[in-house]
């Protein structure tokens, strides 16, 4: 992976959330008033005073709110799928471990071309750390003027180098899952507040309360309540699940350099 290629890789990771969160956002409203609001889902064809007919229409009933969690969840699903992904590409063609012991062999048989060529082949961020670090390696083992340890130390910082260009890219946008998962949970809470409002001023009301204002509040409160643990138990599944990959790549990364560094200075 060229420099090129990250900067554009992490160009498109920038401006994702600046289109992708509208875009929910919109199909999140969307979704509340032309499908769950469809006149079909209530009695009467009126999705304001029509009582529901199925989920759909019950789901209306938790009021605009609904629409809001909707986008919460939508926004979840959506950097999930874009840190799969990346995480994938991220990852390269095929194991890392097994990557990684090829690269040791042909270290230890001082063949560093065919290393290069591996890291081309290989791709990903475990790949195009090794091989600034094997670029490095053949570059000063022709240096003269160098003694070992400066040569050994221009290794690691280049590998240092390449490693801090690739982690970002790694943990990018996993910030808006862990802001999901507190989102979704305080949406849906002022939805659940928004509902019991509702069932008080029915329980309020003179005379006998009115029994279908009364239920139609607890509905929209649990409704979203559901839809906001929905939302933050997704997102915090998919940020833990990823903080577990980036992780095992941070790793691979760190072993990888590691061995580069710890060849040279056993060879030489």
């Amino acid at each position: 992976m060229s420099k090129k290629q990250q900067q554009s890789g992490s160009d498109f990771s920038s401006i994702f959330p600046y289109f992708a969160i509208p875009l929910a956002l919109v199909i999140g409203v969307a979704l509340y008033v032309f499908v769950l609001g469809n006149p079909a889902n209530f009695e009467g064809g009126d999705p304001i005073k029509g009582h529901p007919l199925n989920v759909l229409g019950t789901v209306h009933k938790g009021g605009i709110i609904v629409s809001a969690l909707i986008t919460v969840n939508l926004v979840v699903l959506i950097f999930a799928v874009e840190r799969f992904i990346s995480l994938q590409k991220a990852r390269g063609n095929g194991s890392v471990e097994k990557f990684i012991r090829d690269i040791r062999a042909k270290l230890n048989n001082n063949d560093i071309d065919s290393a290069i060529a591996a890291c081309d082949k290989q791709k990903g961020s475990v790949a195009a750390v090794l091989r600034a670090g094997l670029t490095k390696y053949k570059s000063v083992q022709s240096e003269a003027g160098l003694d070992k340890e400066a040569k050994v130390t221009a290794i690691k910082q280049e590998l240092e180098e390449a490693t801090s260009l690739e982690l970002p890219m790694l943990s990018k946008n996993l910030v808006i899952l862990s802001s999901c998962a507190s989102l979704g949970v305080l949406v849906g809470l002022l939805g659940t507040v928004r509902g019991m409002i509702s069932s008080f001023e029915a329980m309020a009301t003179a005379g006998a309360p009115d029994a279908t204002a009364l239920s139609l509040g607890i509905s929209e409160a649990l409704i979203n309540t559901f839809l906001g643990i929905l939302a933050s138990a997704l997102a915090i599944i998919f940020f833990n699940f990823y903080s577990t990959r980036i992780d095992g790549l941070t790793y691979g990364i760190d072993e990888a350099g590691f061995s580069v560094a710890q060849t040279f200075a056993a060879k030489h």
